[in-house]
């Protein structure tokens, strides 16, 4: 008995504790965005070619995934560009923002 509760306990905690995949945070990932060097919701790194959303900056209706509107103040995300271990890569488009192929 006792190892079925740990092993449920374990299963918890992986499930509580687990990270949003790339496509998740990518569906998420539009509104009014505050690029930053500190304390991000999350890192990015800019791609050519593929990446995990299609990013096009706009003035207004950042209301689908893929649509930033870049912000200086009161965004709904944080968002840090790097180089190296990011959460999602993105590519900047010029039409059809979105999660490709989804």
């Amino acid at each position: 008995m006792k190892k079925i509760l740990f092993a449920l306990f374990i299963l918890a905690s992986v499930v509580l504790f687990a990270g949003d995949t790339k496509k998740e945070i990518a569906r998420k990932l539009y509104g009014r965005i505050q690029i930053v060097d500190s304390f991000p919701d999350y890192e990015v790194r800019i791609v050519e070619v593929g990446g995990d959303l299609n990013v096009k900056i706009v003035d207004s209706f950042a209301d689908s995934p893929g649509k930033w509107k870049i912000v200086n103040d009161l965004p709904d995300y944080k968002v840090r560009i790097v180089d190296h271990f990011p959460d999602i890569e993105i590519r900047i488009v010029d039409a059809f923002p979105g999660v490709p192929f989804d």
